[in-house]
């Protein structure tokens, strides 16, 4: 029996890869491939692609028995990235292929029957761990290539064929490289917060919730515009670093969403699932593997609910997890996988179910009005910092001055996260929001005098611990709005107003 050949891959178990090491072996029984490693279905079936391909590409096929194993072998593999891998150790087992090229490489791509190479999910996030395990090259799909070369420290190569991997193998031609072009994105032309219309309560709020990364409730009747400030969040954000920006795309390859340009974007996302939107839609799942959802893909961005009443009360009840941690868990019988999903919420919602524009012609009765908004629980309620009702618009002509356009906005909201990154960096925290209500109440303690409308509603059953604690980090947010050091007592009457403001 000859030696094991050792070849290279990556699994992925949620957003995180997993390098795999692959030994084939040829001999010693029956004619036959035999997969050890807990291969799925997909995996399973690569048997018969990977031996098409190898005979497509004018290599002979050992008809021996052949082990492949699969390390660590208790790790689920899932999917039909491996088959580059399987198809190079089996030729490097029979002395079909030398190994010296193979050596610190992941081989990454789903083979076709007559040898072509077929891009896969995921290739972001698996060059990440193979960068990561020490690897120093990557071949992949070559319509992956744009992807790949974003891992920085790694050498990625793409292919059309296995044929043409084999030939690169054996020294004999080079493969394909990128170019270079595409790896930042166009800049993006992003809604203008001038064009709406008054409402300037909700302005202010928006200017909050940006500040602070806080999750944010417009109530108000149709054509008051709830979508038209939410769309225009993502504007006074700051960009994303290159770190957060890889960890947003990898996540969207995971998920199919991350195109074929391979340009890394730093705008934050935006995400607006419909209310028809299944609970695996908006937290994550699907059968198999479970697959990230609008949660993730609005990491370090926004997700948007409009007309939230009309979703499932059990669907909105799922984010109260994430809303805290700041990711999600996502349980199948091959286990858990997690998914980032720190995403600032903006919820929007219709008065009534009549919704008319002024609110006396309202035609509901008291009780269906009632159970419209019960769906939005108290639980969820309670972990939206800042709640805004809407009037009517009254005007389509602008008679004074035009609000703040977005670049004055977002200046005092990249000041007030300055701010507060300043403040709160060293203990790993990013913006106010973040920030455990213990450690403002007693690293930052404030005077009685400023926490005593707080006190009393807390006495009084107005307000729970947790709201209170969200109350405190807005206020911390207008103090740094307002380049004060810390919060005074009219911080926290603001920031008690913004939260009782929508409670109608």
């Amino acid at each position: 029996m000859r030696p094991p050949a050792r070849v290279w891959s990556v699994a992925l178990h949620g957003v995180d890869g997993v390098p795999v090491e692959i030994e084939a072996v040829i001999g010693g029984g029956m004619p036959g491939v035999h997969l050890v490693g807990l291969p799925d279905a997909a995996l399973n079936e690569a048997k018969d692609r990977v031996r098409s391909a190898v005979v497509h590409s004018g290599r002979s096929w050992p008809n021996e028995r052949i082990v492949l194993a699969l390390s660590p072998a208790t790790l689920r593999k899932t999917g039909s990235r491996f088959d580059l891998a399987l198809a190079l150790g089996v030729l490097v087992a029979a002395d079909a292929v030398p190994a010296d090229r193979l050596r610190g490489t992941a081989l990454l791509g789903e083979l076709a029957l007559d040898g072509r190479l077929r891009p896969v999910r995921g290739v972001l996030p698996c060059l990440l761990a193979a960068r990561e395990a020490g690897m120093e090259r990557a071949v992949v799909p070559r319509a992956a290539l744009p992807e790949a070369a974003l891992v920085d420290g790694l050498t990625a190569y793409g292919a059309d064929s296995l044929a043409e991997v084999l030939d690169w193998a054996a020294g004999n031609r080079l493969l394909h490289r990128h170019d270079g072009t595409g790896d930042a994105a166009a800049p993006q032309s992003l809604p203008e917060l001038a064009d709406v219309l008054g409402q300037e309560d909700a302005r202010h709020a928006l200017e909050i919730a940006a500040a602070g990364g806080h999750h944010l409730l417009m109530i108000g009747p149709p054509g008051t515009g709830k979508t038209m400030l939410a769309q225009r969040v993502v504007g006074l954000l700051p960009d994303l670093d290159r770190d957060e920006a890889l960890q947003l795309a990898a996540i969207r390859s995971v998920a199919g969403r991350l195109g074929d340009t391979g340009a890394l974007s730093t705008v934050a996302p935006f995400v607006a699932p419909h209310h028809s939107a299944s609970a695996a839609a908006l937290l994550g799942g699907g059968s198999g593997v479970a697959r990230p959802g609008a949660v993730s893909l609005a990491h370090r961005g926004v997700l948007f609910l409009d007309e939230c009443p009309h979703w499932p009360a059990a669907v909105l009840d799922g984010l109260r997890t994430p809303l805290e941690e700041g990711e999600v868990r996502l349980s199948r019988a091959d286990g858990t996988v997690r998914y980032p999903a720190r995403f600032q919420l903006v919820l929007a919602a219709n008065p009534c179910p009549c919704a008319p524009p002024v609110d006396r012609d309202c035609t509901c009765r008291p009780d269906a009005r009632r159970r419209y908004l019960a769906r939005l629980s108290g639980p969820l309620l309670d972990r939206v910092d800042l709640r805004v009702a809407m009037a009517p618009v009254t005007a389509l002509r602008v008679t004074g001055e035009r609000g703040e356009d977005t670049a004055t906005v977002r200046r005092r909201v990249l000041d007030a996260r300055a701010a507060a990154v300043a403040r709160w960096s060293e203990f790993g925290w990013r913006c106010n929001a973040e920030v455990p209500g213990t450690e403002l109440r007693t690293r930052f303690p404030l005077p009685g005098r400023v926490l005593a409308p707080l006190e009393a509603r807390l006495r009084s059953g107005e307000l729970s611990a947790r709201g209170a604690d969200r109350a405190l980090r807005v206020a911390w947010t207008l103090s740094d709005l307002a380049g004060a050091e810390r919060p005074g007592r009219g911080q926290v009457d603001a920031a008690l107003y913004f939260r009782e403001r929508g409670a109608a």
